[in-house]
């Protein structure tokens, strides 16, 4: 079994280098992180993680809190934050609450009881994972950051402009015209939600299109909603259908474009269709959707900057709550 010496020498450093490498990589630089990384890996050598966490206080592990591992904006997340972690030597746990199941909140706690056991270095949270329970991350030992709108700034928090990318949207579909357009929400109990919803109605208003309530329909974020929405649009509004519809998600998007397209709507010459969310898969989505946000991996990307600033010790001030910007894109769909 190789040992630390051995693979100073190999990589021509010292043994503490070696050891600022395994338990603060954040404080090494990339160049020496690497060179000593490769002695290690050529070596085989593996530290004792029992005796490293007591040597040095730490895990090396960070925890990440998610409300649906089927959502695809929540890997995205996750993959983004782990890359940007294993890069300075960290590893990520991962608990899904499971929010569209509907017992999110006794996961959580559980969840929390067991971060806390692990004595894990940090955590990061992924907006709805603790719906309900932002409490408990008053006064929490372990430095966190929560992606998300926190109301109670209890820890750093990034989140996207909700509000700003619905006002983009629905000041964009008023310019091209439109005059009569249906809102289908995430749920009402989210205040992320509503933030876009109004935001989206308030770009039509301030752009000389009328916000018509009885064409806003509140689904879940879950694609079946989405299905359901494109059916009571053409049950109830059939007759008279508006010219675009805003959904406040891909998933629904996704849910409501294989219901026009099963009952032979055509997008956009029909009915165009506009999507908050800017995620990967929607670059393989036909037609191609016109989209406001910005991408899962600037937020993760962000959140794990603001928790690794923590750790190395380069902030230790008060919460930061920071926006990320929305971009708006047109494509074939509005």
């Amino acid at each position: 079994m190789s040992t630390i010496a051995q693979v100073a020498e190999r990589a021509g450093v010292s043994r503490t280098t070696v050891s600022h490498v395994i338990n603060h990589a954040d404080r090494v630089s990339k160049s020496l992180r690497e060179r000593v990384q490769k002695a290690i890996d050529e070596l085989g050598y593996a530290p004792n993680p029992q005796a490293q966490s007591l040597r040095t206080g730490r895990t090396n592990i960070i925890a990440m809190l998610i409300p649906d591992i089927r959502n695809p904006f929540y890997p995205e997340l996750v993959k983004t934050a782990q890359s940007e972690l294993e890069a300075v030597g960290l590893d990520m746990l991962i608990f899904n609450t499971d929010v569209p199941g509907g017992r999110s909140e006794e996961h959580g706690r559980e969840y929390l009881r067991q971060i806390g056991r692990k004595r894990v270095d940090g955590l990061i949270v992924g907006d709805f994972a603790l719906h309900g329970m932002h409490d408990h991350l008053i006064g929490i030992d372990t430095p966190t950051v929560f992606i998300g709108d926190l109301p109670n700034q209890a820890v750093d928090s990034v989140k996207i402009d909700d509000f700003g990318g619905g006002y983009q949207m629905g000041a964009y579909l008023a310019k091209k015209g439109h005059r009569r357009v249906a809102n289908v929400t995430g749920p009402s109990f989210f205040q992320e939600a509503m933030a876009r919803a109004d935001g989206f109605e308030r770009g039509l208003a301030d752009h000389g299109a009328p916000v018509a309530r009885d064409l806003r329909f509140e689904g879940s974020y879950l694609a079946p909603s989405g299905r359901e929405a494109a059916i009571w649009l053409l049950e109830k509004h059939g007759g008279n259908l508006p010219s675009a519809i805003f959904f406040a998600n891909y998933l629904m998007a996704s849910g409501a474009l294989a219901e026009f397209y099963d009952r032979g709507l055509r997008v956009p010459q029909d009915i165009a269709v506009a999507v908050f969310g800017d995620q990967q898969q929607l670059e393989y989505v036909r037609p191609k959707l016109t989209r406001v946000g910005n991408s899962p991996a600037a937020l993760a990307k962000r959140a794990t900057e603001m928790l690794l600033e923590r750790l190395g010790g380069r902030y230790d001030g008060p919460p930061r709550s920071e926006v990320v910007p929305c971009f708006l894109r047109e494509f074939d769909t509005a």
